[in-house]
């Protein structure tokens, strides 16, 4: 293993002088098979680095808002070398079902999870016999990692069986000092082991929920043996926020993202002259709270601390890219940037801050509205995918399922990723007028349901949904019950034209009713 804080030090004066990538990283090269029942040979694959930001909002990257408050030249040299699609959308408004959905290829209200998010001790979303993308590229060849943020539940075990795991920690309920989660922390879970990932690092959850400890393998590196107040916005400014609960004693809430990028920087490097392909899944911290940039980035924004932690983020790719390149991995590459949902960016954030995190898109994470799901989705893949191009394919996270399959040429399995399109053409510019996707379905934190087909966007009910007031409207009599947006014409949903279509609504309330009925 390498030094990994002496590798960051070194590869962030290097970014400094030559910052030229993208925040989410993907790495791929092609392959061919005689027979799509022969074992490939893994020394023809391309290897795959997926870097999924968390919370980073469209008009975040300076290279898609002309207005960004927030430099990040390493996204912008990303979207100048490769392509970035412009209607791409995280398969829900927030954390755990965008996280099911990208690695299983389904849409998480299919999963016993109708809304919200899990918290730090629930078990687990995803079931061990589930298809992932791990598994299938593990039957590939690949070496699999996922460093990061797990937030997809984890197979605690009871200190006393006779007990239940703690499991009334909600939104405003936390734990008090004393309190007992009733978790036998030195045990193994049940985590992305046992979904296809040969080595993982992660934290269980947001870093603003207990507990606060690192996973290695399955086990916790160090017992959480102390415990935390939590901190509170009222006092450090807004976004410096985390819960109070069980934290292990040198656990450094400051630290986190710089820790699980030097982890993700020794797992590249150690895939130096490997003969078999490697697949990283490194899902940041960040720029969800607690709001914490270092020193290195603070005060480089006009967006506040908010907007200091998003530059770092653009370091963190910057480092990831600059490593891939002195291992010898950067042309054998398919870079992908993404985030798991929209920026949680208020109302009063922008009054404060000449800053649209969201761009020109209505709303916020955790709502129906664009702003909500409406993501920045990047590719670069040297020699593949055209330099400085755009797609303006519909496209949703739970394609990279499909999308991997026809890379490695390997077919899913049997109801499989039954949500997943391959959108491998519309990144090679192969298929850029014809609608890969039929429709796409979005969905909020409180569980409202939208659909998208072409131009036009249903919401099957009034208000956000989500974070934003109103968040949930009824109709009064002789109003419209729902909402109807034409994108093509109004991407800030401004009008709603649900009275004025009516053939419209009722056939993507058919539309909707009908993927909702195909549910396991």
């Amino acid at each position: 293993m390498h030094n990994g804080i002496e590798v960051m030090i070194q590869l962030r004066t290097f970014v400094s002088l030559n910052g030229r990538y993208f925040f989410l990283v993907l790495a791929l090269t092609s392959c061919s098979i005689e027979s799509k029942d022969e074992k490939i040979s893994s020394p023809n694959l391309p290897n795959i680095v997926v870097i999924l930001a968390d919370d980073l909002g469209y008009g975040d990257i300076s290279a898609l808002n002309d207005e960004s408050a927030i430099k990040t030249p390493n996204l912008d040299s990303i979207i100048n070398k490769g392509m970035h699609f412009r209607d791409a959308h995280s398969n829900s408004a927030v954390c755990t079902p965008t996280r099911y959905g990208l690695i299983t290829g389904r849409y998480a209200w299919r999963s016993r999870l109708k809304d919200g998010v899990l918290w730090g001790y629930d078990p687990p979303l995803i079931e061990k016999e589930r298809v992932t993308v791990a598994s299938l590229l593990k039957q590939s060849g690949y070496q699999t990692a996922c460093i990061g943020k797990w937030h997809l539940g984890l197979g605690w075990q009871a200190k006393d069986p006779d007990k239940p795991i703690q499991t009334k920690y909600t939104w405003t309920v936390e734990f008090q000092e004393g309190d007992d989660s009733n978790v036998e922390f030195s045990k193994p879970v049940h985590g992305p082991t046992e979904l296809g990932f040969d080595y993982s690092y992660i934290i269980p959850s947001s870093l603003d929920m207990s507990p606060y400890v690192y996973l290695e393998n399955g086990l916790v590196t160090e017992l959480p043996t102390a415990f935390t107040e939590g901190k509170r916005e009222d006092k450090d400014g807004r976004g410096v926020f985390w819960r109070s609960g069980e934290v292990s004693p040198s656990f450094d809430f400051y630290n986190v993202l710089d820790h699980l990028t030097n982890k993700a920087v020794d797992f590249i490097l150690g895939q130096k002259g490997e003969q078999d392909p490697f697949f990283l899944y490194f899902p940041l911290t960040a720029p969800h709270t607690p709001w914490l940039p270092n020193e290195e980035v603070t005060g480089k924004s006009n967006a506040g601390r908010y907007g200091d932690f998003v530059t770092q983020v653009d370091n963190v790719v910057g480092l990831i890219l600059n490593v891939l390149e002195k291992s010898g991995h950067a042309d054998n590459t398919l870079l992908i940037v993404t985030s798991d949902n929209g920026s949680h960016w208020t109302e009063s954030d922008k009054e404060q801050f000449p800053h649209k995190a969201n761009y020109i898109f209505k709303g916020q994470k955790a709502d129906i509205y664009e702003g909500g799901h409406r993501i920045p989705f990047i590719a670069c893949w040297p020699g593949k995918i055209p330099a400085n191009s755009i797609s303006d394919q519909t496209l949703s996270l739970t394609d990279l399922m499909a999308t991997f399959a026809a890379l490695v040429k390997k077919p899913m399995a049997e109801g499989a990723g039954e949500d997943s399109y391959n959108m491998l053409p519309a990144m090679l510019a192969q298929n850029q007028s014809n609608s890969i996707r039929p429709y796409t379905i979005h969905h909020s934190a409180s569980g409202h349901f939208a659909i998208r087909r072409g131009r036009w966007k249903l919401i099957s009910q009034l208000g956000s949904g989500g974070f934003t007031v109103p968040v949930k409207v009824e109709a009064a009599p002789g109003e419209a019950a729902g909402m109807l947006f034409d994108l093509e014409n109004d991407p800030g949903e401004t009008r709603n034209v649900y009275s004025n279509y009516p053939e419209i609504v009722e056939e993507l309330t058919e539309l909707l009713n009908e993927a909702q009925r195909r549910q396991d």
